[in-house]
């Protein structure tokens, strides 16, 4: 008896951690030179939905965030559909000068996922985002913007 306890607990652990992770729906960034036609648009990032999601479904937005001069600035950007459902590429579309955070937003259905990178002269950061699962505060793109 001892011995069917110590299995069944690891198993029921491991099911309902299972289930956690399940219909989990994400905002990825990657790298532009991975793919042709993002390099071909000379993009700096890419991004597509990932999670159990139909990812040609899914809508993103994206809003560069920053400070110019001491001024705030908030600009919508436009990313280019790539050939693999639910890809994007984003290109340089935010002034060179200044510090900015990159608002990615998703939604499919009624999932919505979230992701912040900070960009700047050298590009987007695609390494040390943020991501999430609801909308991030004003605070958290500040905090970045002063990293």
């Amino acid at each position: 008896m001892r011995n069917v306890k110590r299995i069944t607990i690891p198993a029921v652990l491991l099911a309902l951690a299972g289930s956690l992770f399940a219909g989990g729906f994400f905002v990825q960034l990657g790298n532009p030179e991975a793919s042709p036609e993002a390099r071909k648009l000379n993009a700096v990032a890419t991004v597509i939905s990932t999670g159990c999601v139909e990812p040609g479904a899914t809508k993103i937005s994206a809003t560069a965030i920053g400070t110019v001069n001491g001024e705030r600035r908030e600009i919508s950007l436009k990313l280019e559909p790539l050939s693999t459902p639910g890809m994007y590429a984003l290109t340089q579309q935010w002034p060179k000068q200044g510090r900015w955070v990159i608002r990615f937003e998703a939604t499919n259905g009624t999932r919505f996922a979230s992701t912040l990178a900070t960009a700047g002269p050298d590009g987007v950061d695609r390494d040390h985002g943020k991501s999430g699962n609801a909308q991030f505060a004003m605070a958290d793109i500040e905090a970045m913007l002063r990293q």
